[in-house]
């Protein structure tokens, strides 16, 4: 792997910003990258859920990543998640984010037809990760949207025997006993990347020392004051700053989660981001004022 070097801090999962009729806008993306960079984001991770990967076409995922890949221009790490139902899809994205300047790849397990075993998992993964061999590669474990719920330590072991820039998960799950397998497997081999904004103290207090979130995108003063408060042991303060993020999760789950919801808290601090893509209903005028009224209330606007 070409100049390969962990990841720590905080990694956005953006959002992927559309006009009204569902289609793509990539002009937002200048605008929404500058504010990656002044609020201290060490990277994003581009068309993973947050992104509404699914709902892309493969073109579409290449020219919204590309677009990151310039933006970005070097000033924050750009991760493009290559994950599809298809592995010729994932090996053919993965090569194409190797070719435009992505800094590493992360993929999901398909969640339609399941591997079974993790046998079944790395076999999967092996020709997509070995289509951008140079390029660093992470195991997407989000159980609660794939259905996928294989050991992810008995992966990371038998996967590195064929992947040799398997490096180590985005770890989106609450079973912290699993994170905390992952983080001492091998003396701390692989990288575990916290994947639940809401309880990121816990992965902290693990050894977790990167995470990747929707959250970090338009709260990236609280997580920087968490990382900084459990740097200094300043548990009280890190668990204050982590109910301040709790809040405002409370908040985007009101309003149909972490994607939809966000969305329109991009829009409202004036990244248009737009709205989600169908099947996902776009957010009515009658919940913009109460979405602002609820932020106003957790002293977010």
């Amino acid at each position: 792997m070409k100049n390969y070097q962990r990841l720590k801090g905080l990694i956005a999962a953006t959002f992927t910003p559309m006009f009204d009729n569902g289609e793509i806008n990539l002009s937002v993306i200048d605008k929404y990258a500058d504010l990656m960079a002044s609020s201290g984001m060490t990277g994003v991770f581009v068309c993973g859920t947050t992104g509404e990967s699914h709902s892309l076409t493969t073109i579409e995922r290449k020219n919204i990543l590309e677009q990151w890949v310039k933006a970005a221009n070097g000033r924050f790490r750009v991760i493009a998640h290559v994950g599809s139902n298809s592995q010729f899809e994932a090996m053919e994205l993965a090569r194409h984010a190797a070719e435009v300047g992505a800094d590493a790849i992360g993929a999901m397990a398909p969640c339609f037809f399941k591997p079974a075993t993790v046998k079944d998992l790395v076999d999967f993964f092996a020709p997509i990760a070995k289509s951008a061999e140079e390029l660093p590669f992470y195991y997407y474990n989000m159980p609660s949207m794939t259905g996928v719920c294989l050991p992810v330590a008995t992966f990371l072991q038998e996967g590195k025997k064929v992947m040799p820039n398997l490096v180590g998960t985005k770890f989106t799950h609450n079973n912290l006993m699993e994170m905390g397998e992952c983080l001492a497997l091998n003396n701390g081999e692989f990288e575990v990347l916290h994947g639940y904004d809401e309880i990121l103290i816990s992965g902290l207090a693990f050894g977790a020392v990167a995470g990747v979130g929707s959250t970090y995108n338009y709260l990236p003063e609280v997580y920087l004051g968490i990382l900084k408060a459990m740097e200094e042991k300043d548990l009280q303060k890190a668990r204050e700053l982590q109910m301040k993020s709790i809040d405002i999760v409370k908040v985007i789950i009101k309003y149909g989660g972490g994607v939809r919801g966000g969305k329109a808290i991009m829009n409202l601090i004036g990244i248009e981001c737009g709205p989600c893509r169908l099947p996902i209903s776009p957010v009515s005028e009658d919940e913009y004022c109460a979405l602002k009224n609820d932020l106003k209330e957790i002293g977010f606007l």
